[in-house]
């Protein structure tokens, strides 16, 4: 599991990336250009985050922009930041078949969204995170 990264100033990340996820978004970039994540929280795939082309998939203007992982941007609908705003999400890959319209289906890997609390001293540092694209 990927450890914990904060970028330049002691700010943590809202969203990393495991190397065996960054791998394999590498490899869905190299077949169908830019990616980004979607963690909606739908009751179908549960906490399996859903990848898509950039230009097939048309951001909420209340969603949330999480972060970047390997340049792909990740997005988590407004109800579900706030149920896990305190928490950082981890992108993972396990074995399996990802959702059914999200680009891992059919790698035999799908990705995972793993999460930790954030420390006191993290959140306090955290920024507001921007919405829609």
């Amino acid at each position: 599991m990927a450890q914990a990264s904060a970028s330049m100033g002691g700010i943590p990340d809202r969203v990393t990336a495991t190397p065996a996820a960054i791998a394999l978004i590498k490899e869905l970039q190299a077949q169908h250009g830019p990616i980004l994540f979607h963690q909606s929280g739908g009751c179908c795939d549960g906490s399996s985050p859903m990848c898509y082309p950039q230009a097939e998939f048309i951001v909420g203007d209340r969603d949330v922009k999480l972060g970047e992982i390997a340049g792909a941007p990740v997005y988590i609908s407004a109800s579900q930041f706030e149920a896990w705003q305190h928490t950082q999400l981890v992108i993972d890959v396990v074995p399996g078949r990802g959702g059914m319209f999200s680009l891992d289906n059919g790698t035999e890997q799908r990705f995972l969204t793993r999460s930790r609390l954030f420390s006191g001293e993290e959140i306090c540092a955290l920024p507001t995170p921007s919405r829609g694209r």
